[in-house]
């Protein structure tokens, strides 16, 4: 199942990966499930989703 991520402004993002980099994008093809230990922050200035762990 896929992560989705709506931020503030109201753009949906989706959880990738690629080898040890977790990144969000836009696109819904080839999404993974938020990995255990980490939570989703979204950066204040940008609106861009970000993962931290907990």
């Amino acid at each position: 199942m896929a992560f989705e991520h709506t931020n503030s402004k109201g753009n949906k993002y989706y959880l990738h990966q690629r080898g040890k980099l977790f990144f969000f994008s836009k696109s819904s093809e080839g999404t993974i499930d938020l990995p255990p230990g980490f939570e989703v922050v979204e950066n204040k200035v940008t609106g861009l989703p970000m993962l931290k762990r907990k």
